[in-house]
């Protein structure tokens, strides 16, 4: 089975109750994320979840299989989530589909692949799999999702409200699903008892602006703004800027400039590509210059190096929680050189 996000939720509720092993993949993680908890949500019988990279598969790729057909402690019900990066698990999951005995679920984000990888080949033809393919969404989608979420929640959400929540979560749908769940805590909102929310609320729970939030480092890390790398790092100390989800900002820019390079190709004109997506909406006018300068320095095998780069500090980050804030700045500081000596 295939799906994208725009045929997901249509076809999620078949997949829990026919598949075994999920293959979620594309350019937005985010998206990805939130369809593998869906799923999880979806399963019968979900029972224990046993969480392995794809770094580990890589190394050991019989443990899938092992972990996949073998009972918990007790005896009771399990789902394996695997967090990978490109095909790291082609291995694990070619062994695993070649057991007699029926595994587990199997979940894998695959942040770096696409529908066309080596591993979603394996699993596309198959009736007892799901690879879906999740493209960076544009602020529409983002904010009817917040509107969805905002209903489910108990919240009656206008339009203009939940596009200052899309932008303010920098399109990503999982900040913005927690800056709903403030919301409906702070109005002691249900969906029995639905509240009104006004810009008052969204004020007194904290959601961030675009200036106050993640987009001033990206851009300067993305640009190669030495100068102003210091004062970044700074601000997001005294912010207190949750690390993970800075990254996912950067994880996100990155998907929108590997986007933009498609459509561009090789010798497109960069700032006719800038001027277009503008006036289309699916660039916001504010990003427009900074995208333009920042595809000039990331295109091509440079950012494929730079997703690399992303992912491999995710992992740290996950990995060693009271060191994020130092490995997360020595990070930054490495990518804003890069960047600044293609200028």
């Amino acid at each position: 089975m295939k799906a994208t996000q725009k045929d997901f939720a249509a076809i999620a509720a078949r997949a829990a109750k026919q598949a075994r092993v999920f293959f979620f993949c594309g350019p937005d993680e985010a998206g990805a994320f939130a369809a593998a908890k869906r799923m999880c949500e979806l399963l019968d019988d979900p029972g224990e979840r046993i969480e392995l990279s794809g770094a580990e598969l890589k190394r050991d790729p019989v443990r899938l299989g092992d972990e996949a057909r073998s009972t918990s402690l007790f005896g009771d019900s399990r789902h394996i989530f695997v967090r990978a990066s490109g095909d790291d698990v082609h291995d694990a999951v070619e062994i695993l589909l070649g057991g007699a005995v029926e595994p587990c679920p199997v979940l894998i984000v695959a942040s770096s692949a696409t529908d066309k990888s080596r591993t979603a080949k394996l699993l596309g033809d198959r009736q007892d799999a799901l690879v879906a393919m999740f493209y960076p969404p544009d602020l529409g989608i983002v904010t009817a999702a917040v509107r969805s979420m905002a209903e489910a929640a108990g919240l009656r959400l206008g339009g203009e409200l939940a596009e200052r929540i899309a932008r303010a979560s920098g399109l990503d749908t999982r900040l913005a699903q927690s800056e709903v769940d403030k919301l409906a805590l702070y109005l002691d909102a249900r969906p029995e008892a639905p509240r009104t929310v006004d810009p008052a609320a969204i004020e007194a729970i904290g959601a961030r602006t675009e200036e106050d939030g993640f987009a001033p480092m990206v851009n300067a890390v993305l640009g190669g703004d030495t100068r102003r790398l210091a004062a970044e790092l700074k601000r997001m100390r005294e912010l207190g800027l949750n690390p993970v989800g800075l990254l996912l900002a950067f994880e996100r820019r990155a998907a929108q400039l590997a986007q933009l390079a498609g459509k561009l190709g090789p010798r497109g004109d960069i700032r006719g590509l800038i001027n277009t997506e503008t006036q289309a909406r699916r660039i916001f006018f504010k990003e427009s210059r900074d995208l333009e300068a920042q595809l000039h320095r990331w295109r091509g095998r440079r950012l494929e190096r730079l997703v690399e780069r992303l992912t491999a500090l995710h992992r740290a980050l996950l990995g060693t929680s009271h060191d994020a804030e130092l490995l997360l700045a020595h990070g930054l500081a490495e990518i804003t050189r890069a960047a600044a000596s293609r200028s």
